[in-house]
C-alpha cells in the first residue's frame, strides 16, 4: 500500500489542473468494494450494465473524489479506487460543492444528474469492516444516468449548467 499512497499525494495544484476519471468500478453484491474494470457501459436510466445498483432508481451511479480516499490513506487505511462502493473515481472535481439536479458530462457526452448527495448508514456495513472507516456517507455523491454509453478511466468530466440552471 506504500506505493499507492505516494500515488494519490499528489500536490493540489496537479489536482486542479485537469477534471477527470481515474477509476470505473462494479460489483455483483451491494455493500461490498467494488473491483476496478477497464471501462463500463452506461445505460439511461438505468445505470451500469452489470453492477448491483444498476436500476430505475435515483442512486443508479455513485462518485467518490480521489481526494476523498486520499484523506483515509493518511488515516492509515490501505484503500484504493472503488474499495469504498464508488461507481466513478474522480479528481480534480469537488464533489462536495456540487448540488442536487446539476449535471456532470463525461468521455464522448454521458450525462448524469447529481441525485444526492452523501447517505445515511444505518449500520456498518461490509465496507466499513474491511476498510476500517468509510467515506461515502460523508463525501460520495449519487446520479442519474441521463444519456448513456461507455466511459473508461482517463476520461473528461466536467460540471455543466442545464437549461433550468441557468434562468
Amino acid at each position: 500500500c506504500q506505493l499507492a499512497v505516494k500515488f494519490y499525494l499528489m500536490p493540489q495544484r496537479l489536482l486542479r489542473r485537469k477534471k477527470k476519471i481515474i477509476a470505473v468500478s462494479v460489483s455483483d453484491k451491494k455493500g461490498e468494494r467494488k473491483h476496478n474494470v477497464e471501462s463500463i457501459s452506461l445505460k439511461e436510466d438505468f445505470g451500469i450494465t452489470g453492477d448491483a445498483h444498476a436500476g430505475s432508481g435515483h442512486r443508479q451511479v455513485s462518485f467518490l473524489a480521489e481526494e476523498s480516499i486520499q484523506k483515509m490513506q493518511l488515516k492509515g487505511l490501505c484503500v484504493r479506487p472503488g474499495d469504498f462502493a464508488e461507481n466513478i473515481t474522480t479528481k480534480g472535481i469537488d464533489l462536495l460543492k456540487l448540488k442536487t439536479g446539476e449535471r456532470l458530462k463525461a468521455g464522448n457526452g454521458v450525462i448524469f444528474e447529481v441525485s444526492q448527495i452523501g447517505k445515511v448508514c444505518h449500520t456498518r456495513c461490509n465496507i466499513y469492516y474491511q476498510a476500517g472507516d468509510c467515506v461515502m456517507p460523508r463525501e460520495g455523491i449519487f446520479a442519474r444516468v441521463l444519456k448513456g454509453g461507455t466511459l473508461k478511466p482517463g476520461d473528461a468530466l466536467e460540471v455543466f449548467k442545464n437549461e433550468k440552471q441557468q434562468e
